[in-house]
C-alpha cells in the first residue's frame, strides 16, 4: 500500500499487482460494479501489461477514475540496467516502495527468453560462494513484487518471456506462500500464461518445504542446489546443511520424485580444488542413484577471492566422469558475469 494526500485527507491506495482474479472481482463488487469487470482488469494488468488505468479502454471512464483513486499498478521502479558485452543478458536493478532494491536478470538464448526473478531482499542462508549472502537478509518480497518483475521487464522489452526461474536473490522456499502464489499468477491462462513446465523453483534444500511442495502437488519444476555430495564440505559451503543434513535432503528428494513422478534438477557450482575432484564425481553418482534427475554444472562465477573457477579441461573431465549416469548432464557457462548478472553474483550493489 501507499499513502497519498488528496484534499488535505490521507488516502490509502492498494497495490493491485499481485492480486488474483477472484480478489479483483471482489474489489469490483465493492466498487459497485459487476464481478466480470474484475476479469477485464486482471487481463489488462497481467496479459496486456498496462500500468495505467486510463489505458483500460473497455472500462467506462468513471470506473477508470475510481480505480485510479483506489489502486496503483506496479510495485517496482527501474534504477539501473547493465547489459553483458558478451551476450544480450541484461541485469535490472529495481527499487521497491520502501527504498530497498532487488535484481532481476533477462537471459535470452535463441528462442528461449528466460527471466531470473528474486524472492527476497538479500538472503539469510550464508552460502560462502554467493554474493547475495553478503547482503544479509532484509525481508521477503510480496506476491506483487515478485510478479511485477515479470510484468515490468516484459513491458520494458516489449516481449513475452518463455521461461521463469526463481533463482535470483533469496531462498524461494523461505518465502513459500508468496512464491507459489506468484507462480500461479505467472502460470494463469488469462494472464502472463507461462506453462508450468517452463517455471522452475529453486531451493538450497529447505526440507520441510520440499515435503509440503510435494504433498500439495505443484507442477512447476524443482531445482536443488547441491554443490557438494560430501556432508562436511556441503556444511562448510552451505550452512543450511547443518540444519537440513544431506542424508535427510536425499530422503526428501526421493519422496518428491516418487510421489510427483517428476525428476529434480541438481545445480552444482564447480569450485576449483574444492568440489571438482574425482571423488566428488563418484560421490555425486552414488548420491543420485535412486533420484530421477538432471544435473547442471555451473563453473564458478567470481564473487569471492576464496574460490576460483576450474579450468575448462577440468570441467570437461568432470562431465566425462559423470557420463555413465542415467541422467542428463549439462554445463551452464556464464551468460553475464561481466555484468555481474551470472549465477551467484546478484547483490543489489547500491545497498
Amino acid at each position: 500500500m501507499i499513502y497519498v494526500h488528496k484534499d488535505m485527507e490521507l488516502q490509502v491506495k492498494k497495490t493491485i499487482t499481485g492480486l488474483g482474479i477472484e480478489k479483483i472481482e471482489q474489489d469490483m463488487v465493492l466498487l459497485g460494479e459487476k464481478s466480470f469487470r474484475g476479469r477485464q482488469v486482471f487481463q489488462w494488468i497481467y496479459e496486456k501489461k498496462v500500468r495505467d488505468f486510463d489505458q483500460m479502454t473497455n472500462l467506462a471512464v468513471p470506473l477508470r477514475q475510481r480505480l485510479s483513486q483506489s489502486f496503483i499498478i506496479g510495485c517496482l521502479e527501474l534504477v539501473n540496467q547493465v547489459q553483458s558485452r558478451n551476450t544480450n543478458t541484461i541485469k535490472y536493478l529495481l527499487s521497491l516502495s520502501d527504498g530497498l532494491h532487488i535484481e532481476s536478470v533477462f537471459i535470452p538464448e535463441g528462442k528461449r527468453k528466460t527471466l531470473c526473478v528474486s524472492s527476497q531482499v538479500g538472503c539469510s542462508l550464508g552460502c560462502r560462494f554467493c554474493q547475495t549472502a553478503r547482503m544479509g537478509f532484509k525481508r521477503n518480497l510480496t506476491v506483487g513484487e515478485i510478479v511485477d518483475q515479470v510484468l515490468f521487464v516484459e513491458a520494458l522489452l516489449g516481449i513475452k518471456m518463455t521461461n521463469i526461474v526463481f533463482m535470483g536473490m533469496g531462498e524461494p522456499f523461505l518465502n513459500y506462500e508468496a512464491v507459489l502464489s506468484s507462480a500461479e499468477l505467472i502460470n494463469h491462462q488469462d494472464g502472463i500464461s507461462i506453462g508450468h513446465k517452463h517455471i522452475v523453483v529453486s531451493t538450497a534444500g529447505i526440507i520441510p518445504a520440499i515435503y509440503r511442495y510435494t504433498d500439495e502437488g505443484h507442477r512447476y519444476k524443482l531445482a536443488v542446489s547441491l554443490n557438494s555430495p560430501d556432508p562436511e564440505e556441503r556444511q562448510n559451503l552451505m550452512p543450511v546443511s547443518r540444519k537440513y543434513p544431506l542424508y535427510e535432503l536425499k530422503k526428501a528428494l526421493e519422496y518428491y520424485t516418487r510421489k510427483s513422478r517428476r525428476r529434480v534438477t541438481f545445480e552444482y557450482v564447480l569450485l576449483k580444488d574444492v568440489n571438482d575432484r574425482l571423488q566428488d564425481a563418484r560421490a555425486i553418482k552414488k548420491f543420485v542413484t535412486h533420484i530421477p534427475c538432471k544435473i547442471n554444472l555451473i563453473p564458478y562465477n567470481e564473487t569471492s577471492a576464496d574460490f576460483q573457477r576450474p579450468a575448462e579441461k577440468t570441467v570437461q573431465q568432470f562431465v566425462d566422469l559423470l557420463k555413465p549416469l542415467n541422467a542428463p548432464v549439462s554445463v551452464r557457462w556464464s551468460r553475464g558475469d561481466d555484468a555481474r548478472s551470472a549465477c551467484g553474483q546478484l547483490a543489489a550493489q547500491n545497498e
